[in-house]
């Protein structure tokens, strides 16, 4: 693989930013056990000429440590997607918050001469040295959910919407009680200070816009339980009327739902945010405020582990002419809701 790694690095300054929205396509094209459904690797696979066992891939891959339902389903199906493939050698380093542990793992990486990283950063400026230095040894790294600062600390990269989930809960919201001018909007958002959140909120905001609704009361929490409910809880006692409510995060909906719930409030419609098992079930029941979540995939790393197996071993996306795996991925933030939840549940991660 040395040939490889040596060209991985010419390859990114000449390779043309792509825009797809890859959820069916990157499924669509790797992964030569099509039955396996576990960990949310991909389940619609269809065998193509990638399929076939090449030289072996040894993968390095670092994400932030699994103290939130979504981080644990990203490791998880990372794991699961590597499993899949008998040419794919993956080495997961232990998760961490702690930025200076991040750099040491993938400088063990590069030191231990991977054919490829996969690297969802704690803080991706924070990482992007370290990237760069993998990239210049000739290791591609393929850059999952939080960017790196500059475009040569990865081969390609491949992200969440968030601005699209804030689009497709503002329109579903829109959807639903757009008839009504005086339709009272609420927001949970998750952490502020995260450009992440800013996009959502962004989103959301424009969606509201097209049918003549804006947001009328907005708390931010943190993503998590305790905190989604101590927010919730502050806007329901601020709001005595909400018609549609977004919550940010799946992970803080379970205490948005408890706050709900002990306040005894039932008259608006609620939208999630990730996509995890628990808030599919709740849609599923039919008994919840619930109504609908919004995806933001949890197998952006295990689609990545597909890229990096195809990069090393110079291959594309068997759907695309192109022969080249394209350089940026963005993937859809579709609405789940009754009507559809049977096609997410199973590969949903749990809160």
């Amino acid at each position: 693989m040395s040939a490889t790694r040596q060209r991985g690095y010419r390859r990114v300054t000449s390779t043309a930013v792509a825009f797809i929205g890859a959820g069916v396509l990157l499924a669509g094209c790797t992964g030569n056990t099509p039955e396996s459904e576990s960990g949310g690797g991909g389940g619609n696979d269809v065998a193509s000429s990638n399929d076939e066992e090449g030289d072996t891939v040894r993968i390095g891959f670092s994400a932030p440590a699994a103290d939130h339902g979504w981080m644990a389903g990203i490791t998880e199906a990372a794991r699961a997607a590597a499993d899949e493939y008998g040419d794919i050698e993956l080495t997961v380093a232990e998760g961490t918050n702690d930025v200076s542990t991040q750099i040491s793992q993938v400088e063990t990486f590069i030191n231990d001469g991977v054919d490829a990283i996969v690297l969802l950063p704690f803080d991706g400026a924070a990482l992007t040295p370290v990237a760069l230095q993998a990239m210049e040894a000739g290791i591609p790294v393929i850059n999952v959910d939080r960017e790196f600062d500059s475009p040569f600390a990865a081969r390609a990269t491949i992200l969440g919407d968030n601005y699209g989930m804030g689009v497709s809960a503002g329109t579903y919201i829109c959807e639903q009680v757009g008839d009504n001018p005086n339709a009272v909007v609420a927001e949970i958002a998750g952490i502020d200070s995260l450009p992440l959140t800013q996009d959502r909120s962004q989103g959301f905001e424009d969606a509201l816009s097209e049918c003549g609704l804006d947001v009328d009361n907005r708390v931010a929490a943190d993503f998590t339980v305790e905190g989604g409910e101590e927010a919730a809880a502050n806007l329901l006692q601020a709001a005595p009327q909400i018609d549609a409510l977004w919550n940010h995060d799946d992970d803080q909906g379970v205490g948005v739902l408890a706050a709900i719930q002990n306040a005894g409030r039932d008259e608006f419609i609620m939208v999630g945010g990730a996509g995890s098992a628990n808030a599919m079930r709740e849609i599923e029941s039919g008994e919840s405020v619930l109504q609908a979540t919004v995806i933001y995939p949890h197998t952006q790393a295990a689609d990545g582990i597909r890229l990096a197996r195809l990069v090393a071993q110079e291959k594309s996306l068997s759907d695309l002419t192109s022969p080249e795996v394209p350089r940026r991925i963005t993937l859809n933030a579709p609405v789940v809701t009754a009507d559809n939840v049977d096609q997410y549940i199973d590969r949903a991660f749990e809160s």
